[in-house]
């Protein structure tokens, strides 16, 4: 099965997307220090365009700035602060950052000074993210100062200030999601933890204002603040714009929406990949970063391609939409060796609803076989038209060729491996169908055939151009048996056109030999069986100078043309042994015929059996009926008929009747007495192909 990477591959000149989640975006924007006193009624909108994506591309160039403010002596009260953030975790031959210039370790945390609003805002400014505890500790403050009776206007005063700190580290924190790969994984896990903290004080905070129970509070809440739902959002918006993003030139021969496909299921898939290896062991569990991933570019995919499926599509479109959702998708990103594990437990589920994937596979089946039934007509039409033209056929490894076959064999099997690229149920859907129309195909192909066999007798090429189009018979007669269903359930009417053509095609090469033979087997009759060795002679002789012009047939047809022949000769000296013109009324004169038609049989089994005839069957036909005409006692005979008519079902009592005419010395009543004998039912023994239905008797 068609597997997408290849078929990413394939495509000449298609440029790979540069980066994984490579987006636009800058950092946002952080207020001055006048502005601090006005942060609290700032918009969520400084956030709501937040954008995560995913770029390795070393370390921003914010850290190098502010690898230069560490060096910076900080105020001493911030300082302070930071140290309970960094305490314990001091590199070794390393001063610890969070630590003033000659600060001594012993200092306690009680002694050491709050960092002030404005600390705590240029903290941040410079993305220190260690001033989220003191911060917290402001919030809840805050929240003890409100239970403690404190007056309104400072109240409003003190949270608008925090508040604006929150704006601050609120965009530190999820900027630096918003291209964690650009982020050292250090920093990455500093933000999640923040992340986590502000996440469980947003649970804390929903519990307490419920225990509160109803009562106006002094302080209108800002919890839940909801970080990580913005960085849903964000994680959604990301997986918008980055398979919104233009495709990347190329791919010729493709359409706009096989461009747009085949760029948003690579570009999911190399994201994807991105974020299992490089960011699941960085987010926390309860995070769950790669479902968050998964489900909003499978549902952009989703958006996407319902969108395009309201629309009429031309056919090519419809069966690029089927591919991706019922077998690119599902097995090729989904499934991936890479993500299978990860996205089968986010079960993702089907990028369109049933409903609507079974219209679009009931639009594709019948735009296929439109498109199969017109690519076999016009195929047929342009054979037709070079046999009327009298163009000889191509001659391949000596045999007379025509490209029909396989055409019309190619055109089936696209058809079918299309439907099998979507999903095996619909192949097995379209195989249907379309052995519907290759059945009507062969009928209208025997049906052109008969009326070039008819009106072109006359063209130079018509016998190459006939033993050309029985030689197609092998070719759709194997493609039929072996690649679309199994002999056991074949239908006969899709191959009786095929043996119809090639056996109007053997009576078309046949009829001028055979039209030479006739006189030859009446000088059985006219010579009453004198000399039957001599014009047995002949008639071999004529058979063997035709047989080179069959030479251009694939040998198995003329095999068979052969065992024609076979079959033509043993009937043809049956009918002149039925011609009723030789009684022989002794015993002596019934033993010398026999004797002839013994060698005789015998002379034309070899003959035929030599040239390639396979026609066991017809070997009894001949000596069988000597020895009905040699024996003389009517029990005898009886048995030998009775044999007989187990080899050749068809042989009837007027056929009977024919051969004991010969017999001049059996009554009529002994005649009555072997006729009964067919009465008796008796089971076919070999072969039930037609003999003695083909000869007629008086």
């Amino acid at each position: 099965m068609l597997k997408m990477m290849t078929f990413f591959q394939a495509l000449p000149g298609q440029q790979t997307v540069p980066g994984v989640l490579d987006f636009p975006g800058s950092s946002p924007k952080l207020p001055s220090t006048s502005e601090v006193e006005s942060e609290a009624s700032m918009s969520e909108a400084s956030s709501e365009d937040l954008v995560p994506p995913l770029e390795a591309k070393g370390a921003p160039e914010r850290d190098k700035e502010e690898a230069k403010k560490k060096k910076k002596k900080r105020p001493k009260g911030l300082a302070d602060m930071f140290s309970v953030f960094t305490k314990g975790r001091k590199k070794k031959g390393q001063p610890s950052s969070a630590e003033p210039e000659g600060d001594p370790e012993s200092q306690t945390e009680s002694s050491r000074p709050r960092p002030t609003v404005e600390e705590l805002k240029a903290a941040l400014e410079r993305g220190r993210l260690e001033a989220a505890g003191p911060l917290l500790a402001l919030e809840r403050e805050l929240e003890a100062a409100a239970a403690g009776g404190e007056s309104a206007e400072e109240l409003v005063r003190r949270q608008s200030k925090v508040e604006a700190l929150y704006v601050l580290l609120r965009d530190q924190v999820l900027g630096l999601l918003r291209r964690p790969l650009d982020v050292a994984p250090e920093r990455l896990r500093q933000a999640l933890a923040v992340l986590a903290e502000q996440e469980r004080e947003d649970r804390r905070a929903a519990a307490a204002a419920e225990a509160q129970g109803p009562g106006a509070p002094a302080l209108v809440s800002a919890r839940p603040r909801r970080w990580l739902e913005r960085w849903r959002r964000g994680v959604a918006q990301a997986a918008e714009e980055r398979l919104c993003a233009r495709p990347a030139a190329g791919a010729e021969g493709r359409s706009e929406a096989e461009r747009l496909f085949l760029h948003m299921g690579r570009t999911m898939k190399e994201d994807l990949e991105a974020v299992v290896e490089r960011l699941k062991p960085l987010f926390p569990a309860e995070v769950d970063v790669v479902a968050a991933y998964a489900q909003s570019y499978h549902e952009h995919f989703a958006a996407q391609l319902a969108a395009m499926a309201q629309f009429e599509l031309c056919e090519r479109d419809t069966y690029m939409l089927l591919v991706w959702v019922q077998n690119l998708y599902p097995n090729d990103i989904i499934n991936s060796p890479k993500l299978g594990g990860e996205l089968q437990r986010v079960q993702l589920g089907s990028l369109l609803p049933p409903r609507q994937i079974r219209l679009l596979e009931a639009t594709f089946l019948s735009n296929e076989v439109a498109s199969v039934r017109e690519l076999m007509a016009r195929a047929l039409e342009l054979e037709s038209q070079r046999w009327a033209r009298d163009v000889a056929p191509q001659r391949l490894d000596g045999h007379c060729h025509s490209e029909l076959a396989i055409d019309v064999i190619q055109i089936i099997s696209q058809g079918q491996a299309k439907a099998e690229s979507v999903t095996l149920e619909l192949g097995v859907q379209m195989k249907h169908l379309l052995l519907l129309e290759l059945a009507a195909f062969l009928r209208s192909y025997q049906r052109a055939f008969d009326e070039f066999l008819e009106r072109c007798r006359q063209l130079r090429n018509y016998r190459a151009n006939v033993i050309a189009n029985i030689n197609n018979c092998l070719s759709l007669r194997t493609s039929v048996e072996q690649k679309w269903q199994t002999p056991q359930d074949l239908p006969g009417h899709l191959l009786s056109p095929l043996s119809e053509l090639k056996s109007h095609g053997f009576d078309t090469l046949l009829q001028r030999l055979l039209g030479d033979l006739k006189p030859l087997f009446k000088r059985f009759t006219q010579t009453r069986w004198a000399a039957p060795a001599q014009t047995l002679e002949e008639i071999l002789s004529t058979v063997a100078e035709r047989l080179p012009e069959f030479s251009e047939l694939h040998d198995c047809f003329r095999e068979e043309l052969v065992e024609v022949v076979h079959l033509h000769l043993v009937k043809e000296y049956i009918i002149r042994l039925s011609k009723r013109s030789l009684v022989l009324k002794t015993a002596e004169q019934q033993q010398q015929l026999a004797e002839h038609i013994l060698a005789n049989a015998d002379v034309i089994q070899r003959f035929c059996t030599q040239n390639g005839s396979s026609a066991t069957w017809l070997q009894h036909a001949l000596p069988k009926l000597a020895e009905v005409i040699r024996l003389q006692d009517p029990s005898a005979i009886k048995i030998e008929v009775a044999t007989y008519a187990t080899w050749y079902p068809d042989f009837s009592k007027g056929h009977l009747s024919a051969i004991l005419a010969i017999k001049g010395n059996l009554s009529s009543s002994e005649v009555r007495s072997i006729r009964s004998i067919l009465d008796v039912s008796t089971g076919m023994h070999q072969s039930s192909k037609p003999l003695f239905s083909l000869i007629k008797v008086g």
